[in-house]
């Protein structure tokens, strides 16, 4: 299928590989990220893997009152859309965060606020078309606090559930919401956490999300392992959940 695609947050890891997937396929994107030089290289990497069309912006989450303009401008470029990938977002410094009000409401802002802005202008334009794919990077750190990143976490959950919401609203006007929830993944934000047999690489992730649109499923756990070992902690009662350092 020739995708027209729009993604936010274009030259993280996970986004790049998905979007040379779309691209095998000779697709064409409307690609978003704030530095320019890695979305030319981005752009020019995507037409050599057989997109027909790449068009480039430059744009910040935070940005909010710009976020409507870039929908509406994704759509002219492409001559419409169909798939809108959201993939921006930053790791917090937790211990920072819980002595920062400042930190932790531009972090949030940053990883919710930002998403949901754009979630609500593209579902929008989707619902009047009746079609299309919202696709959206959550994390399993949205599936229950932790003391470790609660506030990245609560970020993701404030996502999951809205993504929740628009899943319910939209289903009957034929838009496919999904939403994608990896565990740990090797990117270069990540690049000084210390790995093992539980990180997956960005391509392994990407490759889930392009079977995930495929099939039409409407929550992902990437790599599939997640699924039961976020199950098994949500189930934990809270009197032994509050107990653990996690």
């Amino acid at each position: 299928m020739m995708r027209k695609t729009f993604i936010f947050g274009a030259t993280s890891a996970i986004a790049e590989a998905t979007a040379r997937l779309f691209a095998a396929e000779g697709g064409s994107f409307f690609l978003v990220a704030r530095d320019p030089d890695k979305l030319k290289i981005l752009a020019d990497d995507l037409r050599i893997r057989g997109a027909t069309l790449v068009k480039t912006a430059i744009a910040d989450a935070l940005d909010f009152e710009h976020h409507q303009k870039l929908v509406d401008e994704a759509f002219t470029a492409l001559n419409g859309l169909d798939t809108v990938l959201i993939a921006h977002g930053t790791l917090p410094d937790q211990k920072f965060c819980e002595h920062s009000f400042a930190q932790v409401r531009r972090e949030f802002e940053t990883n919710a606020m930002g998403v949901l802005s754009l979630l609500t202008h593209a579902a929008n334009r989707f619902e009047h078309q009746g079609f299309g794919t919202l696709c959206v990077l959550s994390s399993v750190a949205g599936d229950r606090g932790r003391q470790s990143n609660y506030v990245y976490g609560a970020a993701k959950g404030a996502v999951s559930i809205f993504l929740q919401g628009l899943r319910n609203r939209l289903n009957s006007k034929g838009i496919h919401v999904l939403t994608i929830k990896p565990g740990f993944v090797d990117t270069p934000m990540t690049a000084a956490f210390a790995k093992n047999r539980l990180w997956a690489s960005p391509d392994r992730v990407a490759r889930g999300i392009y079977s995930a649109v495929a099939k039409k499923k409407d929550t992902v756990y990437l790599p599939w392992f997640w699924s039961p070992v976020m199950l098994a902690i949500r189930l934990l009662p809270e009197a032994i959940f509050k107990r653990l350092r996690l």
